[in-house]
């Protein structure tokens, strides 16, 4: 199948009752060897020094460069619609990122 008759193909995807209500993160975690990509999403509470992975997503580079590229766009669109994201302060608290 060629890139233009893969393009073509839609794809009906299906959603849960549960998966639908999400999973809150406030911390990723990503690691990386060279054929995949591991992110780990996380919820911090304020105060609280553990941390449990909520979620854990594999993935390849390929599909990790097509993500970096549709959060920017929607960034962008979500700026333009309600203004700018202030990045977090540079002294901000950065965790371990090691996950036990």
């Amino acid at each position: 199948m060629s890139d233009k008759e893969a393009k073509k193909v839609k794809i009906e995807i299906q959603l849960d009752e549960e998966t639908a209500q999400g999973v809150y993160a406030n911390m990723a975690v990503v690691n990386h060897t060279d054929a995949e990509f591991v992110l780990d999403f996380v919820y911090v509470q304020p105060g609280v020094p553990r941390a449990r992975v909520r979620n854990r997503i594999i993935t390849s580079p390929r599909h990790i460069k097509r993500l970096i590229h549709v959060l920017q766009e929607n960034i962008d669109s979500y700026e333009e619609k309600f203004g700018p994201v202030d990045p977090p302060p540079a002294d901000h608290t950065v965790l371990d990122d090691k996950i036990h």
